[in-house]
């Protein structure tokens, strides 16, 4: 699985990060500082809950079969 997150869109809610924590590090203004990344296998659960926790939807969760959730 991978995180896919259009970054330039955040507006700094930082749900992702309260949710997902270290998966979603801010950067020092309070923005998503990742463009995404792969979801190591302990932390598809907490992956997943960062994105859906997004107000704006920028954070996609890509599975491994090529969908899109």
């Amino acid at each position: 699985m991978r995180i896919r997150i259009e970054r330039a869109a955040c507006v700094g809610n930082a749900r992702c990060n309260a949710v997902g924590g270290e998966l979603y590090p801010l950067d020092d203004d309070g923005y998503v500082a990742s463009d995404g990344f792969e979801v190591a296998e302990g932390d598809a659960v907490a992956a997943k809950n960062g994105a859906r926790a997004c107000p704006e939807r920028i954070i996609f969760v890509l599975e491994d079969d090529g969908s899109q959730v």
